[in-house]
């Protein structure tokens, strides 16, 4: 897989075989910071614990992580990847975070592994599918839902695993997705979540969800 510019200057990558870039053309990092750090608050929060399905290129996690280091606090990173790339691809993808950078670099040096660990915090890794995997109850101050689109990988998307990503997250704490899709959005909706309408960058819509009633049984 080669590196494809983005229009913030970043690069993204192309999976081969969705057919579908990991990041949309308007940048990896302008998404990463303006939907998944900031709609969900993450960037304010004193102990922010977040869950990502999807942890793809990390561009989510390091942005994450570039916040709680300029703020002084510890970040906790659960993250669910099904198809984990190679150490030598993920160095193809270096972002201007210069304090990330270097934990992502050691990161990478012992890549794929289960869990990191450092003075900055944590990251957990899940390999495998989100619809098979057991997810901590309540444990989530944020949600980023960034699988690849409810075309190409439906499963990501469906009510059940909406329903396990609301039991994770704590009431009142925030999912966030660039999907504006009408099915997933009233699936959000029967997991326990507010929908909100929020304006996208390079498209009409994202999607912010709000965890606020138990999910149905």
């Amino acid at each position: 897989m080669e590196p494809v510019p983005t229009q913030d200057g970043t690069p993204t990558l192309v999976h081969p075989g969705y057919g579908e870039a990991y990041h949309p053309r308007q940048g990896a990092l302008l998404q990463a910071r303006r939907l998944y750090l900031e709609k969900t608050r993450t960037h304010l929060h004193p102990a922010p614990r977040v869950l990502e399905v999807g942890l793809g290129l990390m561009v989510n996690f390091r942005v994450a992580l570039e916040s709680a280091l300029e703020r002084g606090v510890h970040l906790r990173y659960l993250a669910v990847e099904k198809e984990p790339l190679p150490p030598e691809v993920l160095r193809q993808i270096s972002l201007p975070l210069p304090r990330a950078e270097a934990v992502f670099g050691e990161l990478l040096a012992v890549w794929p592994a289960e869990v990191f660990r450092g003075p900055w915090g944590e990251l957990r890794v899940l390999f495998g599918r989100v619809e098979a995997l057991s997810l901590p109850k309540a444990w989530a101050t944020a949600v980023y839902l960034d699988p690849f689109s409810p075309r190409v990988n439906p499963e990501a998307w469906e009510e059940g695993v909406l329903c396990r990503l609301r039991l994770a997250l704590r009431r009142g704490g925030r999912l966030a997705t660039y999907s504006a899709q009408g099915a997933f959005r009233r699936a959000l909706k029967a997991a326990g979540f507010r929908v909100h309408r929020v304006p996208g960058v390079g498209k009409r819509e994202w999607t912010v969800g709000i965890a606020v009633e138990a999910p149905p049984g």
